[in-house]
C-alpha cells in the first residue's frame, strides 16, 4: 500500500561519483569535505559528475548566486529559441548567476510587463532575444528608460543605433548570399524567398542580402528578385502560405527565414504533387535541434548559437561590472549546412 510520501533520494555513492569523474574516491571525499589539495578544475569535474548522475549537490557545495539575470524570449515553439536559452542559461550558471526565463506568448505578458516584473525582483541584468528592439515600428525609448533605472542589458538579433547597448547578431546579409550561391551553383535561377514582416531588422537585412546576391550571382535586378519575395509568419503555416504564390511563379527553389517556414514550404510543395528536392529545393534558416532528422534532411543556414550565447553573456557581464565600453554590434558569421532538401535544378513543364 502506498504511503503517499515521496521516495527518498538515495545518497550519492563515492565509488559511482569517482568512476564518473575519473578520480579516486579519496579525491571525491576531499571535495565533499572542503579539504585542500584539490584543484578548481577537479572540484568542478566532481560536481559535474554529481549532476550527470542525478544527485543533488550538498548544500555546502552549492555556489551562492551572484544574482538573477532575466532572459526574455519570444514563444518557445520555434526550437531555435529553447536552444539559445539553454546556451545562455548554461553560461550564466557557470558565472554564478541564476537565469530567470520569461517568454512573450500571444495573449500573455508583454515585454514591458516582463521587464517591470524582473526589475521589481532586483535582477542584475537582462538579455533580450528577438524582442521589440528588432521591430522598427516599436518605441526604442523603453530601453533608454531601462538603462536609466540602472539595469544593464544586452540584445540579440535586431540592431538599432538608437539603443546604447551591446548587440549580438547573425550576419543575415551573408546568410542570404550563402543560400543563393548554393542554389545558383545547382542551376537554380528562379529563387523565391519566404520571410516574416518587413518591419523587423533581421528581415530587412535578409532582403538586402537576397537582392544583392541575386544581382551579383544571377544578374537579376532588385525589382526582379523582389517579385519572388513573400512576407508572412515565421511558422509552418506561414511557410505553407508563402509557397503557394512562389510555386505559381515557377520558383524551383525557396529560401526561408526559419526552419519552421521551410517545413511549411515542403508541405506545400508535396500538396502540389511535386517533390523536394526533385522539383523544388528548399533552404531553411537556424539549424535548430533535430532539423537534420527531417524528411528530407533540411539544408539550412546555421546560426552560431553557442558563440552568440556566450558573447551575449560576456557582454552583459562587462556591463554589470561597469566595463561596458563596447556598446556596438557583435556580428557572427552563419554557416551553410547542406543536406538533402536541395538538389540540381531541372526544367519544369
Amino acid at each position: 500500500m502506498a504511503s503517499g510520501r515521496p521516495a527518498a533520494v538515495p545518497a550519492p555513492r563515492l565509488s559511482d561519483i569517482a568512476a564518473q569523474a575519473g578520480v579516486s574516491e579519496a579525491t571525491v571525499s576531499r571535495v565533499f569535505n572542503g579539504k585542500a589539495g584539490v584543484s578548481a578544475t577537479t572540484r568542478e569535474t566532481v560536481l559535474a559528475a554529481l549532476d550527470v548522475l542525478g544527485y543533488e549537490r550538498p548544500v555546502r557545495l552549492r555556489q551562492r548566486s551572484a544574482g538573477l539575470v532575466g532572459l526574455i524570449m519570444p514563444e518557445l515553439n520555434n526550437p531555435i529559441f529553447p536552444a539559445l536559452a539553454q546556451v545562455i542559461e548554461k553560461v550564466l550558471t557557470r558565472h554564478g548567476y541564476t537565469p530567470v526565463l520569461c517568454t512573450r506568448t500571444p495573449g500573455g505578458s508583454t515585454e514591458d510587463e516582463l521587464v517591470d516584473m524582473l526589475v521589481d525582483r532586483g535582477v542584475t541584468g537582462i538579455v533580450f532575444v528577438s524582442g521589440l528592439h528588432a521591430d522598427t515600428a516599436a518605441d526604442t525609448g523603453r530601453y533608454a528608460r531601462l538603462a536609466a533605472r540602472g539595469v544593464p542589458f544586452v540584445l540579440i538579433n535586431g540592431y538599432s543605433e538608437l539603443i546604447p547597448a551591446p548587440f549580438v547578431s547573425t550576419d543575415d546579409r551573408l546568410a542570404m548570399r550563402m543560400a543563393v550561391q548554393h542554389l545558383a551553383e545547382l542551376g537554380h535561377e528562379r529563387i523565391g524567398l519566404a520571410l516574416g514582416q518587413r518591419r523587423f531588422v533581421p528581415v530587412l537585412r535578409k532582403l538586402e542580402g537576397f537582392a544583392a546576391a541575386c544581382r551579383d550571382l544571377l544578374g537579376q535586378e532588385p525589382e526582379q528578385s523582389a517579385e519572388r519575395v513573400r512576407h508572412t509568419l515565421f511558422s509552418v503555416e506561414g511557410g505553407h502560405a508563402a509557397a503557394a504564390g512562389l510555386l505559381e511563379q515557377g520558383c524551383t527553389a525557396v529560401v526561408c527565414g526559419s526552419d519552421l517556414m521551410a517545413f511549411g514550404v515542403i508541405r506545400a510543395v508535396r500538396q502540389h504533387g511535386l517533390s523536394v528536392p526533385g522539383d523544388v529545393s528548399v533552404v531553411g534558416f537556424d539549424d535548430s535541434p533535430l532539423i537534420a532528422f527531417a524528411d528530407p534532411p533540411l539544408t539550412t543556414i546555421r546560426q552560431p548559437v553557442e558563440a552568440m550565447g556566450a558573447a551575449a553573456v560576456d557582454a552583459l557581464l562587462e556591463e554589470i561590472n561597469g566595463n561596458g565600453t563596447h556598446r556596438d554590434e557583435f556580428v557572427f558569421q552563419p554557416e551553410l549546412v547542406v543536406r538533402g532538401s536541395t538538389g540540381a535544378a531541372r526544367p519544369r513543364g
